[in-house]
């Protein structure tokens, strides 16, 4: 591999003569590790008019470091640096520049200190990980996902790969959305009432950003997916929690003064619970009387295994009132960051115009790749594999909660992944950092809910991503910590 030629410069300070500062350049270069060993050098002849000198003054310091390890020169093909090289020395802390800007005065709305928690990156290391929404590798059709990139990446299909479809949407995804995906879930609607956009999260931004205001009413579901708390609040309206029961939001504790409703009906997050369909009319019914609108997160819908899913509240909705959020990101991979809204045309217009002056749309590969992906049937069969394996991997968890006699608090009538767990007078943060170095990763209760102690007690185990065949154990190493703090 070559060194650019565009990262050499000749510092204009630096003493003494052109062929000591041009071997002090590649010398520091070495020694900071931007230049590894094996990397090959420009040429005498590139390097002497990109600096603006003579070539015998770079041949003569090359020659210099050549003797001195630091160059490597291997016949006809050129200079390289030296296997032999000195190794790249300690690279000191960097003092903090005292900067004159008050950034606690400039910063005129703050994004930080949210109840979003960050997840380990290094969650696959745990033998023992019960961490929800991360991508099993033995799931997913990476061949066919593959062949589906490189489909994607030729000729015929170079304008959708290149163009700026600036705030439109691909026409073959939209279509396989519309013939295929939403009548699944009851929803027919037409290419104006769907926006594709960066997953789940970046439609629920979307809708808040045009829906709500600071003088607004938005009712959340409690305990619920702590990054919408999050994005809510940031958007400064009034957030009030409404907690759940076993079928999931009750209509008749939502206050009248609500303008949007946030629910999660299929799989209640965190808890799974499935909102009846008895539930749903009156849902929609008292929406209705108090002319609110309800956004339907339905995320895991594909993860339907133990029985059909409930319909989607959007395809009871006789008003309008009701937008769809749905997203690829569970189903297919999370790094996809795929996902879709259906709404009213007016709605969607500004949700396109918002998403337009943010970031256009998300990128026209990963669009055509799960286009094609989807389309040639690929999608439905690794949903089918998943629903297999997600179902014995419930049915040895399910087995070993009970030998253990563990309590589940919420376990979903229709499958998903996960289930909500709870050991009363318990730390579940407490617990998670015990398991931590047991190998163990479960995840605590308390950012799902607006008043976190709530949730001390509470915390949820994810089958998604752990074999089968290492559950028992898993359990079982979570029970003897229960049982350790009691």
């Amino acid at each position: 591999m070559g060194i650019a030629i565009d990262t050499f410069f000749l510092d204009p300070n630096a003493q003494g003569t052109l062929q000591a500062r041009i071997q002090q350049m590649i010398a520091q270069g070495i020694l900071a590790g931007r230049f590894r060993p094996g990397e090959k050098l420009p040429s005498t002849r590139a390097l002497a008019q990109h600096l603006g000198v003579s070539r015998i003054t770079v041949t003569l310091a090359y020659t210099e470091l050549l003797a001195n390890d630091y160059l490597d020169a291997k016949g006809r093909s050129g200079y390289y640096v030296s296997e032999n090289a000195p190794e790249p020395l300690p690279q000191p802390a960097l003092i903090p520049k005292a900067d004159s800007v008050d950034w606690g005065r400039s910063i005129g709305q703050k994004y930080t200190g949210g109840v979003t928690p960050k997840k380990p990156q290094d969650w696959a290391r745990y033998k023992y990980s019960f961490v929800y929404g991360q991508a099993d590798p033995t799931l997913f059709d990476h061949a066919n996902w593959r062949l589906c990139a490189l489909q994607a990446l030729g000729a015929k299909d170079f304008s959708a790969l290149t163009s700026d479809y600036y705030d439109e949407d691909d026409p073959l995804l939209i279509e396989f959305l519309l013939r295929q995906t939403l009548p699944r879930r009851g929803i027919l609607a037409r290419p104006s009432e769907v926006l594709l956009t960066l997953g789940a999260q970046n439609a629920l931004w979307l809708t808040a950003q045009v829906l709500l205001t600071q003088r607004r009413v938005a009712a959340i579901e409690d305990p619920c997916y702590h990054a919408l708390r999050d994005i809510l609040n940031q958007s400064r309206c009034h957030v009030v929690p409404v907690p759940v029961d076993a079928e999931g939001l009750p209509p008749e504790a939502l206050p009248d003064e609500t303008d949007v409703i946030f629910t999660t009906p299929s799989h209640q997050c965190p808890t799974t619970a499935t909102m009846p369909l008895a539930r749903r009319q009156a849902l929609l019914k008292k929406a209705r009387d108090m002319d609110a609108l309800i956004v339907e997160d339905d995320y895991e819908f594909e993860m339907s295994f133990l029985g059909p899913p409930s319909p989607a509240l959007k395809s009871l909705d006789q008003d309008g009132r009701v937008i769809y959020v749905g997203s690829f990101s569970k189903s297919v991979f999370p790094g996809l960051r795929l996902g879709y809204l259906v709404g009213h045309e007016s709605f969607i217009r500004e949700a396109r115009a918002l998403r337009a002056s943010v970031l256009r749309h998300p990128p026209g590969l990963i669009q055509r790749t799960a286009a094609y992906f989807l389309s040639l049937g690929h999608y439905d069969a690794q949903i089918r594999k998943m629903g297999r394996v997600l179902s014995e991997r419930r049915r040895v968890m399910e087995k070993a909660i009970h030998a253990h006699c563990l309590q589940v608090s919420g376990r979903g009538a229709h499958g998903g992944s996960s289930f909500w767990m709870q050991a009363p007078g318990l730390d579940s943060e407490a617990l998670a950092q015990s398991l931590r170095e047991d190998g163990v990763l479960i995840e605590p209760g308390r950012p799902f809910f607006g008043d976190p102690e709530q949730g001390a007690g509470h915390f949820r185990l994810a089958y998604s991503s752990i074999p089968a065949e290492r559950i028992p154990e898993g359990i079982a190493r979570i029970a003897r910590a229960i049982a350790k703090t009691r």
